[in-house]
């Protein structure tokens, strides 16, 4: 990986927009700071698409997609999109009504049975914002140990569900979405990009395991200085600061170039 103040031009000029994580990417510990929030900012006022891809609920970014200056979000990495047409949100759920209610009865009979086999799990304080996803709290207000949650996704795999984890929470579901596939689904069907062309049109900004589907993805790929784990694609870039002031940092050096 390279500092971000090896970001070329060429490469600043020619990027259309940014998708960015939210935990320990744009946040400091759920926190939003001022330079975070400023640095969206004055990367929307160079003009590109802004796009927030969490592991958050849909439920947040209802509210977050009319407040922040971004163009949408995409939630339940990659489940459920939520984008801000004209002060009015439209949401796009990768399936339809039926199948969703049949996903939601099966992840909630899932996550009860999980929640008696592992004492140590806590339902995350979200739940009942959340369309496509079951969340447990490892490591947002309680601490759970890499040895459980590496056991508890085992369980929820041999069942049949897709599990992910953040720096905060352990994420199961039924659906076959990724932060990478949700995001490319929503710059294809609703802002017009090509598939391909997206991938080196769009920068991407992580911290975590669940964010290696976008490392991967796209061509201009940075993390902030708390990057953890391993990814299987490093990010081309990583920037000295932590967090909020990574991601600030990283905007600073965009906003440069491209003026």
């Amino acid at each position: 990986m390279r500092q971000i103040a090896d970001l070329g031009r060429d490469s600043a000029v020619k990027l259309k927009g940014v998708l960015f994580d939210l935990d320990d990417t744009l946040l400091d510990g759920g926190r939003l700071s001022e330079p975070a929030y400023s640095a969206l900012f004055r990367l929307r006022e160079t003009g590109l698409i802004l796009i927030a891809v969490t592991g958050r609920p849909s439920g947040w970014g209802e509210i977050l997609a009319l407040q922040w200056p971004v163009q949408g979000f995409v939630t339940e990495n990659g489940s459920v999109a939520l984008i801000n047409i004209a002060g009015k949100i439209s949401v796009i759920d990768e399936v339809d009504a039926v199948t969703r209610k049949d996903r939601r009865q099966r992840l909630l009979d899932l996550a009860a049975e999980m929640s008696k086999v592992f004492s140590e799990l806590v339902p995350a304080n979200d739940i009942a914002l959340r369309r496509g996803d079951f969340t447990f709290d490892v490591g947002e207000y309680r601490q759970v140990s890499n040895d459980v949650v590496s056991k508890a996704m085992e369980f929820a795999r041999l069942r049949g569900a897709v599990t992910l984890r953040s720096s905060v929470h352990l994420h199961i579901s039924f659906d076959g979405s990724d932060k990478a596939s949700g995001s490319l689904r929503v710059l294809s069907r609703h802002f017009g990009f090509d598939v391909t062309d997206a991938r080196r049109l769009f920068a991407f900004v992580g911290d975590s395991e669940n964010d290696e589907t976008g490392f991967a993805a796209f061509q201009t790929s940075v993390a902030v200085a708390n990057l953890r784990g391993h990814p299987t694609i490093s990010p081309q870039f990583i920037t000295r600061a932590e967090r909020g002031l990574g991601f600030a940092e990283f905007a600073e050096r965009l906003v440069e170039l491209r003026r």
